[in-house]
């Protein structure tokens, strides 16, 4: 049995078309990172681009925020990181953010190495500085890509 013309067009539209049709994209594997420890999350940091981090707990809103964080980790990848920490299962990396409502979504970005802030007494410990911004923007690939503009992150092969 032969697709029919409509399908075929629906078929083709959906693999193309960039603007919203209402319609699940296939975003193929995902692309966000889930949380594990804070080591690997430094390793992260280490590799120098943005990371988005969404501090989540399960809830209605958190299910949305998933989605939108599937699409946006899938159009911005490589570039820009996204990270998934569930707050019940390491409650002292999110209690470190001094934040009241869950789910909210910070940036971590620019690691520079600490030079000369003092003497570590471990010669093996190195130490980062790693700037913080609070999201605020609309939750979504709009929003997203709004805000790496206006805070300047490359996110593209083209800007």
């Amino acid at each position: 049995m032969s697709e029919s013309f409509l399908d075929r067009m629906v078929s083709q539209l959906r693999s193309t078309c960039k603007f919203y049709t209402g319609y699940p994209k296939d975003l193929g594997p995902s692309r966000i990172i889930p949380f594990t420890s804070e080591r690997q999350f430094v390793q992260l940091l280490h590799e120098g681009r943005p990371v988005v981090v969404a501090f989540t707990i399960k809830c209605t809103y958190t299910q949305h925020l998933d989605k939108v964080l599937e699409e946006a980790a899938a159009t911005f990848y490589p570039h820009i990181k996204f990270v998934r920490v569930e707050c019940p299962k390491y409650p002292g990396f999110c209690l470190t953010r001094q934040k009241n409502e869950y789910p909210f979504v910070e940036v971590f970005y620019n690691p520079e190495q600490a030079a000369g802030h003092g003497k570590s007494v471990d010669p093996n410990i190195t130490k980062y500085s790693v700037k913080v911004l609070p999201f605020n923007y609309d939750q979504s690939v709009y929003g997203f890509r709004e805000y790496f503009k206006k805070h300047g992150f490359k996110y593209s092969e083209t800007n």
